[in-house]
Protein backbone atom coordinates (compact mmCIF):
# COMPACT_ATOMS: atom_id res chain seq x y z
CA UNK A 1 0.00 0.00 0.00
CA UNK A 2 1.32 2.88 -1.03
CA UNK A 3 0.96 6.42 0.69
CA UNK A 4 -1.73 7.77 -1.31
CA UNK A 5 -3.69 4.51 -0.24
CA UNK A 6 -3.89 5.73 3.44
CA UNK A 7 -3.16 9.17 3.53
CA UNK A 8 -5.25 11.90 2.42
CA UNK A 9 -6.24 15.68 2.46
CA UNK A 10 -5.99 18.45 0.38
CA UNK A 11 -3.45 18.76 -2.23
CA UNK A 12 -1.19 21.73 -3.36
CA UNK A 13 -3.49 24.57 -5.65
CA UNK A 14 -6.03 24.03 -4.62
CA UNK A 15 -8.75 27.43 -4.56
CA UNK A 16 -10.43 26.67 -1.44
CA UNK A 17 -8.03 26.99 2.03
CA UNK A 18 -8.79 24.49 4.29
CA UNK A 19 -8.15 24.09 7.78
CA UNK A 20 -8.98 22.55 11.07
CA UNK A 21 -7.57 25.85 12.58
CA UNK A 22 -10.49 28.71 13.62
CA UNK A 23 -8.41 31.21 12.18
CA UNK A 24 -5.55 31.54 9.40
CA UNK A 25 -1.82 33.79 10.44
CA UNK A 26 -1.54 36.57 7.48
CA UNK A 27 -5.26 36.10 6.31
CA UNK A 28 -8.16 37.91 8.20
CA UNK A 29 -11.28 36.46 7.90
CA UNK A 30 -13.77 39.38 5.64
CA UNK A 31 -16.83 37.16 5.47
CA UNK A 32 -18.38 34.42 6.98
CA UNK A 33 -21.17 32.36 4.85
CA UNK A 34 -21.62 29.87 6.70
CA UNK A 35 -21.47 25.87 7.56
CA UNK A 36 -20.96 23.58 4.98
CA UNK A 37 -20.29 19.96 4.59
CA UNK A 38 -19.87 17.15 2.51
CA UNK A 39 -21.60 13.63 3.17
CA UNK A 40 -21.11 10.22 1.61
CA UNK A 41 -21.77 7.06 2.66
CA UNK A 42 -20.30 3.74 1.72
CA UNK A 43 -21.04 -0.15 1.82
CA UNK A 44 -19.23 -2.66 2.91
CA UNK A 45 -17.77 -4.98 0.22
CA UNK A 46 -18.79 -8.84 0.88
CA UNK A 47 -15.03 -9.60 0.37
CA UNK A 48 -13.85 -7.12 2.53
CA UNK A 49 -16.30 -8.14 5.32
CA UNK A 50 -14.69 -11.97 5.23
CA UNK A 51 -11.32 -10.62 5.27
CA UNK A 52 -11.62 -8.25 7.76
CA UNK A 53 -13.25 -10.58 9.98
CA UNK A 54 -10.58 -13.41 9.26
CA UNK A 55 -7.63 -10.57 10.40
CA UNK A 56 -9.42 -9.40 13.27
CA UNK A 57 -8.88 -12.76 14.70
CA UNK A 58 -5.02 -12.74 13.83
CA UNK A 59 -4.45 -8.90 14.64
CA UNK A 60 -3.23 -6.23 12.63
CA UNK A 61 -4.66 -3.25 10.30
CA UNK A 62 -7.05 -3.95 8.11
CA UNK A 63 -5.58 -2.59 5.06
CA UNK A 64 -9.15 -2.87 2.86
CA UNK A 65 -11.16 -1.08 5.05
CA UNK A 66 -8.39 1.34 5.84
CA UNK A 67 -8.57 1.85 2.00
CA UNK A 68 -11.47 2.41 1.63
CA UNK A 69 -12.30 4.94 4.75
CA UNK A 70 -9.37 7.12 3.11
CA UNK A 71 -11.48 7.28 -0.18
CA UNK A 72 -14.48 7.77 1.63
CA UNK A 73 -13.07 10.97 3.78
CA UNK A 74 -11.32 12.19 0.47
CA UNK A 75 -14.83 12.43 -1.11
CA UNK A 76 -16.92 13.93 1.40
CA UNK A 77 -13.48 16.50 1.63
CA UNK A 78 -14.40 16.96 -2.23
CA UNK A 79 -17.90 17.52 -1.73
CA UNK A 80 -17.20 19.95 0.99
CA UNK A 81 -14.78 21.95 -1.32
CA UNK A 82 -17.46 22.22 -4.23
CA UNK A 83 -20.08 23.24 -1.59
CA UNK A 84 -17.67 26.03 -0.54
CA UNK A 85 -16.86 27.13 -3.58
CA UNK A 86 -20.34 27.05 -4.73
CA UNK A 87 -21.45 29.32 -1.87
CA UNK A 88 -18.40 31.82 -2.49
CA UNK A 89 -15.62 30.52 -0.50
CA UNK A 90 -12.63 30.77 -0.75
CA UNK A 91 -11.81 28.82 2.70
CA UNK A 92 -13.49 26.63 4.92
CA UNK A 93 -12.34 27.23 8.60
CA UNK A 94 -13.18 24.73 12.17
CA UNK A 95 -13.22 21.48 9.60
CA UNK A 96 -13.76 18.52 11.28
CA UNK A 97 -14.81 14.94 9.65
CA UNK A 98 -17.89 13.14 11.50
CA UNK A 99 -17.96 9.47 11.16
CA UNK A 100 -20.56 6.84 12.09
CA UNK A 101 -22.51 3.67 11.33
CA UNK A 102 -25.68 3.66 8.58
CA UNK A 103 -27.98 1.39 9.28
CA UNK A 104 -25.93 -1.61 10.08
CA UNK A 105 -25.17 -1.19 6.03
CA UNK A 106 -22.36 1.31 5.65
CA UNK A 107 -20.34 3.87 6.81
CA UNK A 108 -21.20 7.49 6.51
CA UNK A 109 -18.86 10.03 7.09
CA UNK A 110 -19.45 13.97 6.89
CA UNK A 111 -16.82 16.66 6.78
CA UNK A 112 -18.07 19.96 7.87
CA UNK A 113 -17.00 23.06 8.42
CA UNK A 114 -17.73 27.14 8.33
CA UNK A 115 -17.02 28.33 4.81
CA UNK A 116 -15.29 31.95 4.55
CA UNK A 117 -14.00 34.76 2.43
CA UNK A 118 -10.41 34.92 3.17
CA UNK A 119 -8.28 37.95 2.33
CA UNK A 120 -4.46 38.53 3.12
CA UNK A 121 -3.43 41.01 5.99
Amino acid sequence: MGIDDYGGGQGTGSDVLVVTANDVPGYRVQEVIGEVFGLTVRSRHLGSQIGAGLKSMVGGELRGLTKTLVQTRNQAMERLVEQARARGANGVLAFRFDVTEAADVGTEVCAYGTAVVLARE
